[in-house]
């Protein structure tokens, strides 16, 4: 499994919420996991001996948990809450902290050295997830103490500070769920993967946590800072690149030009005025020898990404052409290939196209442009499926957003399937508009998997809206003017999530069934210290 960085774990807790996983039994599941392993490092009860230093977000609370269950077990328990009992952010947390505010052992403040020195293990259960700056206090005196008493130590989900000059080294971590990155021996000792309770849907399909990916503008926020794109498209068709660019601005990035030949780039000007475009070539596609025009009046753009392939058919030079300008911006610059450009995957048969670049590099292909690739159709099985298109993430090198009754987003690592749309999407240009939504959040540093994976059920989300208002005849310049109303729907319902109210969304499910308190907030949300 690949690990997963600190974006990826919030957006995986907000789906389990979403699919009805509560704050509490989250963290009284992972207290239970946490104790667990701690008594296999101790002894006997009732010689055993198990310290365990808080903080005051949900990693804390998972210590405050794992106390309950080891007292229940018998074990002597020294905690230390390190900050003030008012600082204790979450309400699930101060829940569990009042479960054993009155047991003998239960300190406020840095442990002392010499009392850290009489127990069998240490559980650092400081921050976890919560962050990677430098530490301040009294974090930096609680890692100083554990450091100076020798005692091993054992880190809930990651050792706090890591990452950092003041980084705690345990001997042990346990990761709730899934491991994240930066788990090298070296960092955070052996690592046990335990389950918390996550819901198997929240780890296998996308919900309203993707949201958590779409980079939101910030008050400093300036022109150019939300990302340049490039679409390379166009020839025998013109309605495809020009949909895409649509889409790309429909979703924030700040500036999108076509590049195409003539005439169709004449035909997409008169379009829209917002969509800025370059002319290469003249004799209605791209060709071998446009390569160098190309790529040229491509860098002069100054792209964060690319999207190419949309409408420019199918013929040899084409490929030839764009098969130079991917050599030329890869890995350098993200590229997403859609429609005609996922041919340059069935040019290199099984070899990665640009070597290991799924980070970068996103194909999009319906059933008959991965016959195209492959050359056969994939299993209509889901799990044959999902298997097949693993292993052929793998082999190219790329992610994977394969269009179908059920998409299917892998990178060859990790693999995430989207339900959530409606059969009225299934009409011309709803691909191009989702390879728009796809290339404008890899412009906006997404990578390959995040951007599919929210690009993916946020069209789809849109399409339920949509047909909520108009039924069947959807057309795909339709979906345009749904996208910013589905974002706006998504980021409501992340706001209310992080809240502790994640609202219900129209259309969705399931959603509903969370228990979290007002004060509850994403366990990745945590700020050490505040």
């Amino acid at each position: 499994m690949r690990p997963y960085g600190l974006a990826d774990v919030a957006v995986l807790e907000a789906n389990a919420v979403a699919r009805g996983a509560t704050i509490d039994n989250l963290m009284d599941h992972a207290g239970r996991a946490v104790a667990e392993e701690a008594a296999k490092h101790a002894r006997a009860p009732p010689e055993g001996r198990i310290g365990i230093v808080c903080g005051g977000g949900n990693n804390g609370g998972d210590g405050f948990a794992a106390a309950l269950y080891l007292r229940s077990k018998g074990y002597a328990v020294d905690l230390w809450l390190i900050v003030h009992r008012r600082d204790i952010r979450t309400r699930a947390a101060r829940r569990r902290f009042e479960m054993i505010v009155d047991f003998p052992g239960i300190n406020i403040g840095v442990p002392d050295v010499s009392k850290l020195k009489e127990l069998d293990v240490v559980v650092d259960a400081m921050i976890g997830t919560g962050g990677r700056d430098e530490l301040r206090e009294p974090y930096l005196s609680a890692v100083k103490a554990i450091r100076e008493s020798g005692v091993d130590v054992l880190s809930v989900d990651l050792p706090t500070g890591l990452g950092t000059s003041t980084a705690l080294r345990p001997r042990w971590t346990v990761a709730l769920e899934v491991p994240k990155e930066g788990m090298t021996h070296a960092d955070v000792g052996e690592v046990v993967i335990r389950s918390i309770g996550f819901p198997r849907e929240s780890l296998e399909e996308t919900g309203p946590g993707e949201y958590l990916f779409f980079p939101r503008p910030g008050k400093s926020t300036s022109k150019g800072d939300s990302g340049r794109l490039v679409v390379v498209g166009g020839g025998p068709y013109t309605g495809a690149p020009a949909l895409a660019a649509l889409s790309a601005l429909s979703a924030g990035v700040d500036m999108v030009f076509v590049v195409a030949p003539e005439p169709a780039a004449t035909i997409i000007r008169g379009y829209s005025p917002d969509l800025i475009v370059r002319s290469v070539g003249r004799d209605g596609t791209f060709s071998a020898g446009d390569s160098d025009e190309l790529w040229k009046t491509v860098e002069s753009l100054h792209p964060d990404a690319l999207l190419v392939g949309n409408g420019a058919g199918f013929d040899h030079g084409t490929v030839q052409a764009f098969s130079a300008l991917l050599e030329r911006s890869l890995p350098r610059i993200p590229v997403v290939l859609d429609a005609d450009g996922t041919r340059l995957a069935a040019i290199r048969e099984t070899r990665p196209l640009f070597g290991d670049v799924h980070e970068k590099l996103l194909l999009t292909p319906n059933r008959r442009e991965l016959y195209r690739i492959v050359g056969y159709d994939v299993s209509v099985k889901r799990i044959e499926r999902r298997e097949q298109l693993s292993k052929l993430a793998h082999q190219l090198g790329a992610t994977l957003l394969y269009k179908s009754d059920i998409d299917v987003i892998t990178d060859g690592h990790d693999l995430r399937e989207n339900t959530t749309h409606h059969p009225s999407l299934v009409v011309g240009g709803a691909g191009d508009v989702l390879s728009g939504l796809a290339a404008s959040l890899m412009a906006r540093r997404l990578t390959a998997f995040q951007a599919a994976r929210l690009s993916s059920y946020w069209i789809g989300h849109a399409s339920l809206g949509l047909f909520e208002k108009q039924s069947y005849g959807i057309r795909a310049s339709d979906i345009l003017s749904q996208l910013p109303l589905a974002l706006k729907e998504g980021l409501s319902w992340v706001d209310g999530y992080l809240a502790g109210k994640p609202p219900h969304l129209p259309n969705l499910a399931p959603h509903a069934g969370s228990e979290a308190y007002p004060e509850d907030v994403g366990r990745s949300r945590e700020e050490p210290g505040e």
